[in-house]
């Protein structure tokens, strides 16, 4: 690929993601989700219509979307709450899908649709909190009980299919793969625990001089710190998602300086270009043609999402959400699509998943991001005005 080509391509992209905004504004009465409308001028754009740009040309810049995706995601996390009843709920949750996932996948392999079993199972797992997190905050629902529980929910369903790809799908075997999880985490936790094991008063002063200033030290310090971590993953035969989750997770407790505005400077490095290129190049890849010949396919593994990792959430927090917050989980905890092409990838990487599956799974994430979501803030728009704002919902009788 010539330099030349590289750079029409991001021209494109880059013209897709500054009209998304615009598009969603115009389609305001639909309520139509940015991420939407980028996947759908990837697909547009894509070597499946009209070919305009290829996406081998964005790769790597896609890939660095995808960093700052989990980026992101670890970084909105909150370890204290996998302590109290809010993480043990997600944890909970997710079991249930996980064995729920493991009866259906043995299924579907028994009867010969699905060969690459482990991959399948995790991929119904799944919780798009990297997706998530900006349609949450553009309709102000990260605050009040629902977001309380959705933060752990989505934590859980990214984190521990992570963690299953590292053990079950590692390049270099199970036993190595769970090593190497091991010392990542280890390197990650130490990171965290730098500032207060050594005393770096220079260091802290420096950063907090140049953080505003042309040097932009904290931010080239946390690039830093996600690339690093993104490279020791790959090396170590891990998925690099989980350098990249980590990263948001060690930054939230090491970045020095002004941290409120670090956030908002990664908010508009990362949701200003990185992450758009990363959702237009997913619609750039989505097989067309495979799901055409098989769209029954894709309709089973949509469905599958939905009850599999979705259904459990609207039983588990019975006791703490109304009725229309729990149909906003399941259908919030069912929405994926960044671990489907990484587990889609890996499946075919390993020639034992199907092209066919592989396409119907990515194009059932596209369409989960594309419908679950807005169902569930078309639902939070319907609240009275006291609920959808956080307030305390009626007492149940």
């Amino acid at each position: 690929m010539d330099l030349d080509t590289g750079l029409r391509a991001l021209l494109v992209v880059s013209i897709v993601s500054a009209a998304a905004p615009f598009v969603c504004a115009l389609l305001a009465r639909f309520r139509v989700p940015q991420v939407v409308v980028l996947i759908v001028g990837g697909v547009l754009i894509g070597p499946q219509v009209f070919g305009l740009a290829q996406p081998a040309s964005i790769e790597l810049v896609a890939s660095v979307g995808l960093g700052f995706l989990f980026l992101l995601a670890g970084y909105e996390l909150e370890l204290d709450q996998f302590w109290n009843r809010t993480g043990r709920l997600a944890m909970a949750g997710w079991l249930i899908s996980g064995v729920a996932s493991i009866v259906v996948t043995g299924l579907l392999a028994a009867s010969g649709l699905v060969h690459a079993f482990v991959p399948v199972a995790l991929a119904l797992t799944t919780t798009a909190l990297g997706t998530l997190l900006p349609i949450l905050r553009d309709n102000d629902m990260l605050g009040g009980s629902l977001g309380r529980f959705i933060m752990p929910a989505g934590a859980v369903g990214e984190f521990f299919p992570i963690v299953g790809i590292a053990i079950f799908l590692g390049s270099k075997g199970r036993v190595y793969g769970l090593l190497s999880l091991v010392v990542m985490c280890v390197l990650a936790l130490g990171l965290a625990w730098l500032p207060r094991l050594a005393h770096l008063d220079r260091f802290e002063e420096i950063s907090h001089q140049g953080e505003h200033s042309t040097s932009q030290t904290t931010l080239r310090l946390t690039v830093m710190l996600l690339f690093g971590l993104l490279v020791f993953a790959s090396d170590f035969g891990l998925d690099v998602v989980l350098g990249a989750f980590l990263a948001g997770v060690v930054l939230r407790r090491w970045a020095p300086g002004d941290v409120d505005a670090l956030e908002d400077k990664l908010d508009a490095v990362g949701y200003g270009f990185f992450i758009p290129v990363f959702f237009v190049s997913s619609g750039m890849g989505l097989d067309l043609g495979s799901i055409a010949d098989a769209p029954a396919r894709l309709v089973i593994f949509l469905l599958l999402l939905l009850v599999v990792r979705g259904v459990p959430s609207f039983f588990v927090y019975r006791h703490d959400l109304i009725a229309r917050e729990r149909a906003q989980m399941m259908l919030l905890t069912a929405t994926s699509l960044p671990l489907l092409v990484a587990l889609s990838a890996v499946g075919l990487d390993s020639g034992e998943m199907l092209p066919e599956n592989a396409a119907a799974l990515v194009g059932a994430g596209v369409l989960s991001v594309m419908v679950f979501p807005g169902v569930a803030v078309a639902l939070n728009r319907r609240a009275p005005a006291s609920l959808s704002a956080g307030g305390t919902p009626p007492a149940r009788t």
